[in-house]
This record gives C-alpha cells, sequence and structure tokens, in this order.
C-alpha cells in the first residue's frame, strides 16, 4: 500500500545551520532516500521550492480566484514528501519516524487513495480496525 510521507518545518530553519550542519542534513536524507530504496519501500520524493513561489487556486461562485503564497499562513510549511509503498500502516510510521524531517519537524503520515477500480478495497485496507464516524 501507498502513503506519503509529507514533511513540515520551519522554512528560515535551513538558513540558520552552518555550512557543515547543511551538510549533515543532505547527508541524513541521502541515507534515508538509500535505505528506503535498498527496503524496497522507494517510490518517489522532491523537496518543495519556498512557500512564498506558491500558487494558491480556488473557485467561489464559479470563478477563478488565483492567490500568490501558500494556502495557510503558519510557522510549519510543506517543505517536502517522500511516497513509499509498504505493506501496512504500522510499516509507514516506522518509515516516518526514521526520517531526518521528524527531528526538526513533523513528518504525517497519509495513505493513497488510488482513484482505480481497487479504490474500495483501498479504503477498507486504510480503516482497517478504525471505527468510521458520519455528520
Amino acid at each position: 500500500m501507498q502513503y506519503m510521507l509529507t514533511l513540515y518545518s520551519e522554512e528560515g530553519g535551513w538558513n540558520r545551520l552552518t555550512e557543515a550542519q547543511q551538510q549533515q542534513a543532505v547527508a541524513s536524507y541521502m541515507a534515508y532516500t538509500e535505505a528506503l530504496k535498498n527496503a524496497g519501500a522507494y517510490v518517489a520524493s522532491n523537496r518543495l521550492q519556498l512557500s512564498s513561489t506558491a500558487t494558491t487556486v480556488r473557485i467561489t461562485d464559479g470563478k477563478s480566484q488565483v492567490l500568490d503564497g501558500p494556502y495557510s499562513d503558519s510557522k510549519e510549511q510543506i517543505g517536502g514528501y517522500f511516497l513509499i509503498d509498504v505493506p501496512d500502516l504500522d510499516a509507514a510510521l516506522t518509515w516516518a519516524a526514521r526520517c531526518p524531517g521528524a527531528a526538526h519537524g513533523i513528518v504525517e503520515v497519509r495513505a493513497i487513495w488510488s482513484m482505480g477500480a481497487s479504490s474500495q478495497a483501498s479504503v477498507n485496507q486504510s480503516t482497517k480496525g478504525q471505527q468510521l464516524t458520519t455528520a
């Protein structure tokens, strides 16, 4: 099953690191990526540009609104992601805990909802053991 590990951190934090600390951080992420690949769990990953480069699109009353900047103003922004393929949520949580981003920010773990014929099976698998409530 595929999971998205979304990495949130304070954007200005990188610039406060020394060059040696930045090199160590890059090496940590490279080692993490290599471990994912060696385990056969790696699907994709990317680092995102700063949130100041974001553009937000929303449809209101049938009209498109385009705004500069991220969707929300917060201290922590999405800095990147890893898309992994692992057997279950427990395995995804284990990989999230190993991610270098968890040491200086937050790693959100979310199951991918496949839009194919097996989408209901994906929902059933990701909600197994959880009680669903509706409003």
